[in-house]
């Protein structure tokens, strides 16, 4: 006989998969899969597929989703969390947002380019930088945009 404790049961047992994390923190941000999907640039219904593991997702997906929810690849792939990973809020400069907008670019794509500028350019010195004006916004993007495809 099949009841409802032995439902709970199975659901227990069964192993958390990636799509199981990514509705886990979506729903904890109290987001829509319309909202995630329009951040990360895919469709509604491929999120509603990995989210119930009917289709898995490539590693460009992973990343735009983990970088729209603030979550770790780590996490949402294997449930482990870096304990020394500290979130903290984006903050997207205004020339930034400014380009972004005139390149009609994704705010998965905007999130990229500013992690780029953070990751290398702004580790070239230990100087302090100063702000990127929009037309060096554009060349960074111009120099970078073939991984945006």
């Amino acid at each position: 006989m099949y009841s409802a404790s032995t439902y709970s049961q199975q659901k227990r047992e069964r192993k958390v998969t990636t799509g199981d994390r990514i509705r886990e923190i979506r729903e904890k941000r109290e987001m829509t899969q319309e909202q995630l999907a329009k951040m990360a640039d895919i469709s509604k219904g491929f999120l509603s597929d990995v989210e119930n593991n009917k289709r898995n997702i490539g590693s460009q997906g992973l990343l735009r989703i983990a970088n729209c929810l603030g979550a770790s690849i780590d996490y949402l792939l294997r449930g482990e969390a870096k304990d020394n990973v500290e979130n903290k809020q984006i903050v997207i400069p205004q020339e930034l947002s400014e380009v972004a907008e005139d390149l009609n670019l994704s705010y998965s794509q905007t999130l990229e380019l500013l992690n780029t500028f953070n990751s290398v350019v702004a580790r070239r010195s230990n100087r302090t930088h100063k702000a990127f004006t929009a037309e060096e916004w554009k060349k960074l993007y111009e120099a970078i945009k073939e991984v945006f495809k």
